[in-house]
């Protein structure tokens, strides 16, 4: 055995970035796991039983075609931005300002982790994207609704859905 056999080796990256990446894989892996991915119906029905029919002037089809462009209806659907910040839920809600995820230093106006925003049941979910809508841009905070719904005939998202 060699005298300097024993020592240390380098790490290609800090031990803190290996750790938060590893946490950031687990979690998606965790959350994936209990994930659903809604039919359109269901997900009208859940969202009404919420009273998000009509709640700021938005009807439910709004809601529904939100979700869909957001996540195609998938609670556990989570995208990384190049900032660093992380859209997570069936509505896709940023860690920047509204949920806490790794950074310490974000607003975390929804008061909750952004792995709550995971949960099937989507009653955190929507806690918080009423919250969202009360800004002053409403659904137009995301991209997706004011893309893909804003001004658009929406009948059809729930048509058929006896709610």
């Amino acid at each position: 055995m060699e005298a300097g056999s024993w020592a240390p080796r380098r790490w290609p990256c800090p031990p803190g970035i290996v750790l938060l990446a590893l946490a950031s894989v687990l979690s998606s892996l965790l959350s994936s796991g209990q994930a659903r991915v809604y039919s359109r119906c269901e997900l009208a029905r859940v969202l009404q039983d919420f009273g998000l029919e009509g709640y700021r002037g938005y009807s439910l089809a709004d809601w529904v075609c939100l979700a869909y462009f957001a996540s195609g209806f998938n609670t556990g659907a989570v995208d990384h931005e190049a900032d660093g910040s992380t859209n997570s839920g069936i509505f896709q809600i940023n860690s920047r300002k509204w949920c806490k995820n790794l950074n310490p230093n974000v607003p975390n106006l929804c008061q909750m982790y952004c792995s709550d925003l995971l949960n099937p049941n989507l009653k955190d979910t929507v806690i918080c994207a009423m919250k969202i809508t009360q800004d002053p841009q409403g659904l137009g905070s995301w991209e997706a609704w004011r893309h893909h719904c804003q001004g658009k005939d929406l009948s059809d998202w729930v048509d058929g859905c006896e709610l």
